[in-house]
């Protein structure tokens, strides 16, 4: 939602989430949006997108046009809604929605113990087309509505219509379970990312007491420290390795690492452990120079106050669930699972999913330059 509300904002007035859910509500405002917060009358199982709809328009007198986007369609592109949006602007329809062409050839269903035979609904059986042939048909496609004021009250077509039609490969609607994988895979194809590049990670910095363990130190009767590492954290760490990006594990000096704990975690993780200063910020920098990175190139995962400005600047960054509100709000990711129990895992799978959008968007770039 949030690449699409930015480039949505340029030429819309507002931009709104219709929600009866506190979090949902959290979300959306934090991106930018206002918020509809449907009322119990139009928040049923039975209640239509309509309903919503038209409390919106009776509790918003100012709205003249409203575009209606659909979650469950993420191959959304901006440019589909400002062309459609026009067509009402500048053409002077009162409502338009979009349509994708389909080639299917169409049976009239016969209930189970019915005596009647089926018939072609949209062909002649003895004289079939090549689908190269054919036009096909126009079906909704469930992306988006865009309609006046006046029009909406006797629903979501009428007046002066027209569709918008789109391209098959834009038309994804997620409809039930088996749809998911199909989207996944669409999306990176032809799903929009934004203005902004996808942020390519080179380099994972990530604490150790309290996010690669969960902030324990386990001390023996002679002395000795021990921690709990999660196997599903030590996965995530090696799947970013075999992806290109390096990872390295901090401690301060505020909770530091004894020198045999880190050499046991750096030949379980593979990965370097340095020991940092008060100065975090500082030396993480000169890291940074020494590999010739930038800021945008390093993802950092912290779980206090003293990572709040490594956090606040890298281009990702994550805390887990458990950490403080003082961190948490710094973070530009915010793990569903908690310290040592998943959340470095979880956080490497982000920044794969983001490279594999980045490398998605250079191949779109690619193919666009190719065909334009």
């Amino acid at each position: 939602m949030s690449c699409r509300l930015r480039r949505a904002s340029v030429w819309m007035e507002s931009v709104w989430v219709s929600t009866d859910h506190d979090d949902i509500e959290k979300v959306a405002k934090a991106w930018g949006a206002q918020v509809h917060r449907r009322s119990p009358e139009v928040s049923k199982d039975s209640s239509s997108s309509l309903d919503t709809i038209q409390e919106f328009v009776r509790l918003n007198p100012e709205v003249d046009v409203i575009c209606h986007i659909q979650a469950t369609s993420p191959c959304l592109h901006p440019f589909h809604l400002k062309e459609a949006l026009e067509m009402i602007t500048k053409q002077g329809f009162t409502s338009v929605f979009s349509v994708v062409r389909e080639h299917h050839f169409r049976w009239q269903e016969v209930k189970k113990g019915g005596s009647v035979a089926t018939q072609p609904l949209n062909l002649d059986p003895s004289n079939r087309p090549r689908r190269q042939d054919w036009d096909g048909e126009l079906c909704e496609n469930g992306s988006f509505y865009i309609y006046t004021r006046a029009m909406i009250e006797r629903g979501l077509q009428g007046g002066k219509w027209a569709y918008y039609e789109m391209l098959p490969e834009y038309s994804v609607d997620i409809d039930v379970d088996i749809d998911w994988p199909v989207a996944e895979q669409r999306v990176l194809r032809f799903g929009y990312f934004g203005l902004d590049k996808p942020e390519v990670v080179r380099l994972l910095l990530c604490k150790v007491s309290g996010c690669l363990t969960d902030g324990r130190v386990l001390i023996s009767v002679s002395g000795e420290e021990m921690v709990s590492v999660n196997t599903r954290d030590t996965m995530g760490i090696r799947m970013l390795q075999r992806e290109g990006v390096e990872v390295i594990l901090i401690s301060s000096s505020e909770d530091p690492v004894t020198k045999a704990l880190a050499d046991k975690l750096s030949q379980r993780t593979g990965c370097e452990v340095r020991q940092l200063g008060k100065d975090i910020q500082g030396e993480v920098k000169a890291m940074m120079d020494d590999k010739d990175l930038d800021w945008k190139e390093v993802a950092y995962m912290g779980n206090d106050a003293p990572d709040v400005d490594c956090l606040n600047l890298a281009g990702l960054s994550a805390v887990p669930r458990d950490a403080p509100v003082v961190a948490i709000n710094a973070a530009k990711y915010s793990c569903h699972s908690a310290a040592g129990l998943g959340a470095v895992r979880e956080f490497s799978e982000h920044i794969l999913l983001l490279k594999k959008k980045a490398k998605s968007q250079m191949e779109q770039d690619r193919i666009h330059r190719n065909t334009f």
